[in-house]
């Protein structure tokens, strides 16, 4: 079993205890350990950011964008064992894990550009002889908390944008897969990151809640997961000048109209709605059809999940991988036993899968769902994983009737030929991102990301946008003094 240390002060640090790490394709045994950090050394690490922060923000921006750099070639390098790695911990297939390793890359490489321009606006003052312009800012030490089902691109997102703009961190990776962050530790450390600017916290959350988010140098903490937990950590800010910034929940829509492009619409909903088991924030879970071609359209979707391959993610045939944890696996089956007592239908799937050595993972059938209402619990709430459920509709109007008909509000995609409701529904959905004739999923490093209503808070991630969050705006006004007369000030 491999041992790994986690960094802190610029210096990779062992404890007494540790934490297992398991692969969900086969849980019986953990395949690597790291520290068990304890409250003391979370204050610690807080010391060290404090420290690293008064140093990074004054390095020069050049030299940021240089250890970027440097960093996403050395993900590049070690994409093989970085993906093997994130395969390993989360399970989603090599492919999957190859890309989620090189788009951690990109984000660093984004980000070093943007940190080579500079952040402000040059502004008029009516007073005359003056130039006044803003300057955006680092804010300080940020407590970033990523999830597991993206153990790599969601620390690369939430990070490098920070970083960048001279902030420091204290990173709370997933307990059930800590190693990817870790690696994207190494390679920002190798890089030459200075000590203190990022520091890592492994550990068991329960033991370490209260030093990891009460410590008074926090100034922002960014967190992706559930909704649960975030406005859990909203209300123990409620009293405190602490910036948040949270991507939670989902229940994201496609919708089929009649004039869609029927194979291509469900090639794009299967890919959406089962590529890492289902296991991201923009997976299609709703599918909204209109009537005439429902029977249609659900017979080429039961039809494509069933080409699905499921297996391990380390076999490269596989297409469906494990869930990422035995947790997980048994939420999702509650809730497809839970889905079937309300009435809905299984045109697919429905089960989990225990076929031969998938005995001992975390595997369960891609599933299809008919006979849903708005009422039903599995068309509403979250899942999670592999399920996606189908319903018909009259018309394009009940259609963004049905998607707008939730608390979530991340992702919406619609497949159509009519370039009038394309337009309509990118205007009438009430999501953060929406797909015409593509999948909920995909959204490249520069595009401003995040969700609606109970999906996210009002901060954006990704693109120039997350600024908003990393940076604070200072006003700059400069008196020339009078043309003919320098350095002399207006007077009156």
């Amino acid at each position: 079993m491999r041992t790994l240390e986690t960094l802190s002060g610029g210096e990779w640090v062992s404890t007494g205890d540790w934490i297992d790490v398991h692969d969900p394709a086969d849980v019986r045994a953990p395949f690597a350990h790291v520290p068990a950090l304890a409250a003391k050394d979370v204050t610690r690490a807080y010391d060290h950011a404090a420290r690293g922060f008064v140093t990074w923000k004054r390095t020069s921006p050049f030299e940021r964008a240089r250890v970027f750099t440097d960093a996403a070639r050395l993900i590049r390098e070690r994409v093989d064992e970085i993906a093997a790695d994130v395969t390993a911990e989360n399970g989603k297939t090599r492919a999957e894990a190859t890309g989620e390793t090189l788009k951690a890359a990109d984000f660093l490489e984004y980000y070093a550009g943007l940190a080579r321009q500079g952040y402000g606006t040059l502004l008029h003052d009516v007073r005359p002889n003056h130039r006044t312009h803003t300057q955006r800012e680092p804010i300080g030490v940020i407590l970033v908390i990523s999830p597991w089902n993206d153990p790599l691109i969601t620390p690369a997102r939430k990070l490098a944008p920070l970083l960048a703009a001279g902030n420091a961190a204290v990173f709370k990776p997933a307990t059930e897969t800590p190693l990817s962050g870790l690696h994207f530790a190494r390679a920002l450390h190798d890089a030459g990151l200075p000590a203190g600017v990022l520091n890592v916290v492994t550990g068991r959350t329960a033991e370490i809640e209260e030093a990891l988010l009460d410590d008074p140098r926090i100034v922002g903490i960014t967190f992706t997961g559930s909704n649960a937990v975030g406005n859990r950590i909203r209300r123990r800010l409620a009293d405190r000048n602490v910036r948040f910034q949270g991507e939670l929940g989902g229940k994201n829509a496609s919708v089929v109209l009649r004039d869609a492009d029927l194979p291509a619409a469900a090639k794009a909903v299967v890919a959406a709605s089962f590529g890492q088991a289902g296991q991201r924030c923009t997976a299609t879970s709703r599918v909204i059809v209109e009537q005439p071609v429902y029977e249609e359209f659900a017979r080429l979707l039961v039809a494509e999940v069933e080409t699905l391959k499921v297996g391990p993610g380390s076999d490269p045939a596989t297409t469906l991988c494990p869930l990422s944890s035995p947790k997980q696996r048994d939420s999702v089956l509650a809730d497809l036993d839970q889905a079937i007592e309300q009435g809905a239908t299984v045109l697919t799937g429905g089960r989990a899968d225990t076929e031969g050595e998938r005995a001992h993972g975390c595997y369960v059938q891609p599933t299809v769902l008919a006979g849903v209402t708005p009422d039903t619990a599995i068309w509403r709430e979250e899942v999670f994983g592999p399920v996606l459920a189908v319903r018909a509709v009259d018309d394009f109007a009940a259609a963004v009737e049905a998607v707008n008909d939730s608390d979530f509000g991340l992702a919406a995609a619609v497949f159509t030929r009519d370039l009038g409701n394309a337009y309509r529904f990118a205007d009438e959905a009430e999501c953060g991102q929406v797909a015409v004739n593509t999948t909920t999923t995909g959204w490249d490093v520069h595009l401003p990301f995040g969700g609606f209503h109970d999906s996210g808070t009002a901060y954006k991630e990704q693109g120039d946008e997350v600024l908003r969050f990393s940076t604070r705006v200072k006003t700059v006004a400069i008196h020339l003094g009078e043309p003919g007369k320098p350095g002399e000030p207006v007077r009156g």
